[in-house]
């Protein structure tokens, strides 16, 4: 039996939540994955799964194996990364996460600028709005926005940005533009149903915080979308400022209710920062911190 194989086979089941799942992560027949978890709790003399139709729960004693195999995989990868040279030149994959607009806007143009820099270094950029588990997933370094939980990763600021509230031009000149949160109850609102409710915001901070009960006329899930709506002029929008940066500037859109905005949110690249950083990673953030950290200081605070 290949332990370490075995290992990533458990894994892989753990992680998909069933057999099925780590068949088509692994690219391994079903009857394989199956037969390689058999082998390992009968190399253990235990049971670590208990597999039902719809998925797999761990045993106590799965429980206690698998933080304890995931450790294992990391260190032989950290151990295979040296040997291969990652330590003494940038090289190999790298894995970056960003929420999907920051990544569009502001991480995508560094990683072109990076890969011409850093022609032995491979990225994949993968861009979601949820929030992902950089140890479960194998990602080396996240762009976050908001304040951070307490949490092992490392975090290194690059800036800040803040929510805004916009209309267009057009908008404002036909329905006038609301001078405080209360008066959007009677204006057409426009929201971003991916990160926010979408019938209440709130204006302020903790104890001072002004929910405000809004009409929705139009409910989208992406930035672009929220964006182009809004320079329609269909109502009142949200957006954060990095979002609405390029329609200011151009004149699409004005910003609003500015005495009742916000406190900064922070925006941070973060990284489990292992005991020996691999150069690729180090080179990243390197490359990428004074750029991003110049590029939010351009935007509207």
């Amino acid at each position: 039996m290949d332990r370490f194989e075995a290992l990533r086979t458990l894994l892989a089941a753990v992680d998909g939540g069933s057999l099925s799942a780590a068949s088509r992560a692994l690219g391994m027949p079903l009857p394989t994955v199956s037969r390689k978890v058999s082998e390992l709790e009968g190399h253990l003399g235990t049971q670590l799964l208990v597999r039902t139709p719809r998925k797999l729960a761990l045993t106590d004693a799965g429980q206690t194996f698998v933080p304890a195999a995931r450790r294992i995989l990391r260190e032989l990868e950290e151990a295979e990364r040296a040997a291969s040279g990652e330590y003494r030149e940038p090289l190999g994959e790298l894995l970056i996460a960003a929420p999907i607009a920051f990544g569009k806007l502001h991480i995508l143009p560094i990683v072109l600028e990076f890969l011409r820099a850093y022609p032995k270094v491979n990225v994949q950029l993968s861009l979601s709005d949820a929030v992902i588990d950089l140890v479960d997933s194998h990602v080396d370094v996240a762009a976050r926005i908001g304040r951070l939980p307490d949490s092992g990763l490392v975090a290194l600021r690059v800036g800040e940005v803040r929510w805004i509230t916009v209309a267009s031009p057009d908008y404002l000149a036909a329905r006038g533009a609301p001078m405080t949160p209360g008066e959007l109850t009677g204006h057409d609102c426009l929201t971003f149903e991916g990160l926010q409710g979408a019938r209440t915001w709130e204006f302020g901070e903790g104890s001072d915080a002004e929910p405000v009960t809004i009409r929705p006329r139009l409910g989208v899930n992406t930035a672009d979308a929220l964006i182009e709506a809004a320079s329609a002029g269909l109502g009142i929008a949200q957006m954060t400022s990095y979002q609405a940066a390029a329609a200011l500037r151009d004149g699409r859109l004005v910003e609003i209710l500015k005495p009742y905005v916000e406190p900064p949110i922070p925006v941070h690249l973060v990284h489990t920062g292992p005991p020996l950083l691999p150069l690729k990673l180090r080179a990243f953030l390197d490359f990428a911190s004074p750029r991003l950290k110049a590029a939010l200081r351009d935007l509207p605070l």
